[in-house]
């Protein structure tokens, strides 16, 4: 399941079971390569994508400094944060540790 999300129903989201929050924006060439591994793991995690360029605060309030980042929450709690591209590999890697 793949979802676009804005700040006000982002805690709602994460605060249940395994999610995968990718923070992007549509300018970024890595966000754009990353993008079809998320849609590829959204058949498998729920996973919500948000737009730092649309979501400021949301960015500002998970220290978002450089994108992509991705976020694994697990029962609202942030577990693992990746900060650039990564590989499905190690994505999946990452996801199955939690």
């Amino acid at each position: 399941m793949l979802i676009k999300l804005k700040d006000e129903d982002f805690n709602e989201e994460v605060k249940e079971g395994l999610v995968i929050v990718d923070f992007y924006a549509d300018w970024c060439g890595p966000c754009k390569m990353l993008g079809p591994i998320m849609e590829e793991i959204a058949n498998d995690y729920k996973v919500v994508k948000v737009n730092v360029d649309e979501q400021e605060d949301l960015a500002r309030k998970y220290g978002i400094m450089s994108i992509p980042t991705v976020m694994i929450f697990k029962d609202g709690e942030n577990k693992k944060t990746l900060v650039g591209f990564t590989p499905k590999e190690k994505l999946l890697s990452e996801i199955k540790e939690l």
